[in-house]
């Protein structure tokens, strides 16, 4: 066991071989990437400009949380910028897995999200939130190669989840969420 060498950069230690320098190309999407993290964080700054601020329950307004997840981002986005622009994310370690992306597992995946928003005014929480469950699961299952033939269990944790949840909200928080019925139930 080596002991610490706490007053040497890291790229000069002898136990560690010295970073390569990234690519003009990743330092380009590098750069790409902070821009757009910043951008999002000044379009929810314009966003929450339209937002109340008049204080309600605990002094806070209704805009308080758009703008500090909005400072946040740009906040991110600017030191992500800055690492960017003096020679690239350094301590990134490398992802080990498959190069490319797996495009037909993310179609699972942003089907349960897309379908989710699509029909829950039409099916109610309950059932679109367990869809979107199902072909979540689905698509990270087939991913990490898992058996995939387990619609009925995934449906079943789908309800399993998104009922209390609906419960919880529509009964004891008062807020109102879509339902397959008038009830309030389902």
């Amino acid at each position: 066991m080596s002991s610490p060498q706490p007053n040497i950069p890291l790229e000069l230690r002898p136990d560690h071989p010295a970073p390569a320098h990234p690519s003009h190309k990743t330092l380009v999407w590098e750069t790409l990437v902070s821009a757009a993290i910043m951008g999002v964080g000044a379009a929810m700054a314009f966003g929450a400009v339209s937002i109340s601020s008049e204080a309600g329950y605990g002094g806070v307004g209704a805009n308080f949380l758009p703008w500090l997840v909005a400072i946040a981002l740009m906040v991110c986005g600017a030191v992500l910028l800055y690492e960017a622009r003096t020679g690239g994310y350094r301590a990134m370690e490398e992802v080990a897995g498959d190069e490319h992306p797996d495009w037909i597992n993310f179609v699972w995946v942003s089907a349960g999200l897309l379908l989710n928003a699509a029909l829950i005014e039409h099916i109610g929480f309950i059932l679109s939130c367990a869809l979107a469950y199902v072909l979540a699961v689905q698509g990270l299952r087939r991913a990490y190669g898992k058996p995939h033939n387990t619609w009925v269990v995934d449906a079943l944790g789908g309800l399993a989840i998104a009922a209390p949840v609906y419960w919880l909200f529509t009964k004891f928080l008062a807020i109102n969420l879509p339902g397959l019925t008038t009830t309030g139930w389902i």
